[in-house]
């Protein structure tokens, strides 16, 4: 296995080579329905070895309305990391006002949807989220799990197995633009698209024109600690919004009560003794109630209100019956953990855990195990850590977060723009995916103005709701 240190040495001879081996084969666009075009962009499996092997990174094109007047192509990933290219005809009207200026190319990652996209021939294992976080022996038994799951799923990767890291995916993104025939890149990263990003204005900085990033998952910190610290008082102050909701809207099941104090009394309840879920056939512990709480989606707040009225009566049914969210594709966890190698020990969780209660005690002191979720067990193969940003030359950089964001939170944001000269910070109101997701249209107004006409925003500039 190459270390990050070696890999980092071979980077100014990559630079030179990806325009030649990107560049080998044309575009072939062709119709993949709904007015979106498709294409594919043959690339290295390995950039250390450019001349080696070789694999493709689906497209998906949205054209411009007016071809005649456009200002070129806008490449995009929202994130994951995992496939989006096979859903971008329904996604079309997320897009609708850039196709204004920009043919918008969305890209899938190495190895997922149609960037030959692999299949692991067993699933991942999900944890009992009932008793998440675990106990050391059931972290222990899951972390066996993962690791059997990624050992089961080598013979699927192939020569991808060691080359799923963003490096690579900085690389892939140059070959992209070379592809597209343009001398510099405009980009938007979405969640995890923002990683391939700060990767690539460290390798490939004089080759950016104008680059949005939005709600960004940091990768320029080595420290799980404060990385993992970065989350919990976003998630906790969540949970304060849900309250002052449930105490003060007509149609909240809580109303007229003090939602933190029924909360801390339920569970008190339950760590004393499980509390009954007759309508379910079991009991509910208290660390299931701290799962289920809800954050940033408001959506929830209503049935969750309804849940903890019933549980403060001594019936937990409608928490034990809650519909769980989805689970991380099998292939995201393998990529994301090259990229984020932390120590995700029980032993490193549970310290950090410690002091994310003292700054978050109701709720969010759960997010620092989300990193264990995904990657314990995992082998440390093809691994590019976090590390600060060291870029050159780079234009103004326009990077948002929506202030309720506890999955990528603003902290992250704020600490890559700090890292990128001439950036400017735009904090919105609302949580994960401004543009993309949310309908903020003060936000909307200044990525248009950003993207088009490269003006920032003033500093300390909000978009309210």
């Amino acid at each position: 296995m190459r270390t990050a240190i070696t890999t980092i040495a071979v980077v100014s001879l990559l630079a030179g080579l990806t325009a030649t081996a990107g560049a080998s084969e044309p575009l072939r666009w062709r119709d993949c329905g709904e007015g979106v075009q498709c294409a594919d962009v043959r690339v290295p499996v390995d950039w250390a070895r450019p001349h080696g092997a070789r694999t493709s990174i689906g497209l998906a094109k949205i054209p411009a309305r007016d071809q005649a007047s456009k200002l070129g192509p806008l490449v995009a990933n929202l994130g994951g990391p995992g496939a989006t290219v096979p859903h971008v005809p329904q996604l079309k009207g997320s897009f609708a006002e850039l196709t204004k200026w920009f043919d918008v190319v969305v890209f899938d990652p190495r190895g997922f949807g149609a960037s030959r996209g692999v299949t692991c021939p067993k699933p991942a294992p999900v944890p009992d989220l009932k008793a998440w976080p675990p106990n050391r022996e059931a972290f222990e038994s899951y972390a066996e799990a993962n690791r059997r799951f990624a050992q089961d799923c080598t013979p699927a990767l192939g020569a991808l197995r060691d080359e799923l890291n963003s490096w690579q995916g900085a690389h892939d993104l140059d070959a992209i633009r070379v592809a597209l025939g343009q001398r510099k890149l405009n980009y938007y990263g979405n969640s995890y698209g923002t990683v391939y990003a700060q990767n690539y204005v460290e390798i490939f900085g004089d080759k950016v024109d104008r680059m949005y990033l939005d709600s960004v998952f940091d990768h320029t910190n080595p420290d799980i600690r404060s990385w993992s610290l970065s989350g919990p008082a976003v998630t906790e102050a969540n949970f304060h919004r849900f309250a002052k909701w449930a105490q003060q809207d007509a149609g909240s099941a809580l109303r007229g009560k003090d939602v933190l104090a029924v909360w801390d009394r339920v569970i008190t309840a339950a760590q004393r003794n499980p509390i009954p879920a007759p309508g379910a056939g079991r009991t509910v512990a208290a660390t299931e109630i701290v799962m289920a709480a809800p954050s940033g989606f408001e959506q929830e707040w209503p049935n969750f209100a309804k849940a903890l009225a019933q549980a403060d009566t001594g019936d937990a049914t409608l928490i034990a019956t809650r519909r769980l969210g989805g689970m991380d594709p099998d292939l995201s966890r393998i990529a994301l953990c090259s990229d984020f190698p932390y120590d995700v020990s029980y032993d490193s969780l549970k310290r950090v855990e410690r002091e994310a209660r003292e700054r978050a005690p109701r709720v969010g002191w759960r997010s620092v195990w989300l990193m264990g979720y995904h990657c314990a067990g995992l082998p440390k193969v093809g691994t590019y850590p976090p590390k600060p940003i060291k870029a050159r030359e780079l234009p103004p950089i326009l990077v948002a977060s929506g202030n309720h964001d506890d999955g990528t939170p603003p902290e992250f944001a704020k600490r890559v723009s700090a890292q990128l000269p001439g950036s400017r910070y735009l904090s919105a109101e609302g949580g994960h995916a401004q543009y993309w997701a949310g309908r903020n249209a003060c936000l909307r107004d200044r990525v248009h103005r950003y993207l088009v006409g490269g003006e920032l925003p003033a500093p300390g500039t909000h978009c309210a709701a």
